[in-house]
């Protein structure tokens, strides 16, 4: 996982930002229902759920 994260984030400049995407990532393959941004964070641990959704803002607008 870690390894597929790396190679689909790998054009970002900014390592945290491919920190952040990986976060997502796992997020998003996590076995559970919601996948919004609130609930993926929690499951993740000690992730912000409003740094997820400002990071994913970003991507998306750039």
């Amino acid at each position: 996982m870690e390894e597929f994260a790396g190679e689909v984030f790998a054009p970002l400049t900014r390592a945290d930002q491919r920190v952040k995407g990986g976060s997502y990532l796992r997020g998003l393959l996590l076995d559970r229902r919601r996948k919004s941004m609130q609930p993926m964070a929690g499951r993740l641990g000690g992730v912000d759920h409003q740094q997820v959704r400002q990071y994913m803002t970003s991507l998306l607008a750039g």
